[in-house]
């Protein structure tokens, strides 16, 4: 089983992926790594340009270090497992800017004091991108290599084929699929995944509320509806993306490789069964009830995981 890593600890998972760019990538300088793990903390902490710090509660900055640390272990294990194109140093860094910058279309600015920004959930994707394109040329990334982050970053969006979205050479295809899976797994598959859906739920309400969407053309009427949706969600959505869609690239999650349990898979199956037991029980307690005990931070299921 992969060791333990703080995802609320920013320096802990920057260490885990400064030790595995290391590993593979022993004369390489960790420079541009630690920029983007530290100038990450300070987009989401308020400290950056004219952005509010991140106000979500399911989407916040420990979804993304979630996402960065499954990457990581992910890359590692293809490394392990000498899979082809081999990754350079630089695609490396590559692949941790597209994860640190996929939810910063989340961010609000500070003359933005309506709501929260889960308002931008149907737009945040591209909201996202539109950031990476202004912030990565000031750390030194070139056109094409800003190009192969903002596509990366599109392939999470939920509704999103890879076959479309330009990935014509090897390592954006690379890039995508594995950004994409480890949005996936990381939130599914964290110890609190179903005590946070109520948190998810309310989201998507301000989402929809925001966007004027009638109430019976929502995704999801409630958090016992969201619950109760989650476990088709995974067997339906997800599975076949990250199996077909996204090239399997999960399977490099496997301890030991090819032929070991995928601890990612496992913890997502057990919060499956337990959403699934959850669905049974009475309808909609308050976020705060021991069914769904509060969380100071937070993460996407339903349609939207992303």
């Amino acid at each position: 089983m992969f060791p333990q890593v703080d995802t609320k600890n920013v320096l802990a998972v920057a260490a885990a992926a400064r030790a595995t760019f290391l590993r593979y990538h022993p004369a390489a300088d960790t420079q541009v790594i630690d920029r983007l793990f530290a100038d990450i903390e300070d987009i989401f902490q308020g400290r950056y340009l004219d952005y509010l710090q991140l106000d979500m509660r399911y989407h916040d900055f420990e979804h993304t270090l979630q996402a960065a640390l499954c990457l990581v272990r992910l890359l590692d294990g293809r490394y392990r497992a000498k899979a082809t194109p081999v990754l350079s140093a630089r695609e490396f860094e590559l692949a941790i800017a597209s994860v640190l910058l996929h939810d910063t279309g989340y961010l609000k600015l500070r003359s933005d004091g309506e709501g929260t920004g889960a308002k931008y959930t149907l737009v945040h994707v591209i909201r996202s991108c539109a950031f990476a394109a202004s912030y990565l040329p000031t750390i030194g990334f070139t056109a094409p290599e800003i190009d192969a982050v903002v596509i990366a970053i599109r392939c999470t969006g939920p509704r999103s084929n890879v076959l479309e979205l330009g990935l014509a050479d090897e390592l954006g295809h690379l890039l995508g699929c594995t950004l994409a899976t480890a949005d996936y797994l990381g939130q599914m598959a964290a110890p609190d995944y179903v005590d946070e859906l109520p948190f998810l739920f309310a989201e998507f309400e301000e989402a929809d509320d925001f966007c004027h969407t009638p109430r019976d053309r929502r995704l999801f009427r409630s958090t016992h509806d969201l619950v109760a949706k989650t476990p088709g969600f995974w067997e339906k959505v997800v599975l076949p993306k990250i199996t077909l869609d996204f090239g399997g690239v999960h399977r490099f999650l496997a301890d030991p490789y090819p032929d070991g349990s995928n601890p990612y898979i496992l913890a997502v199956e057990q919060n499956i069964a337990r959403a699934l037991m959850l669905a049974d029980a009475p309808k909609d307690p308050p976020a705060s009830s021991s069914r769904f005990p509060g969380r100071r931070n937070s993460r996407s299921p339903g349609l939207p995981v992303c």
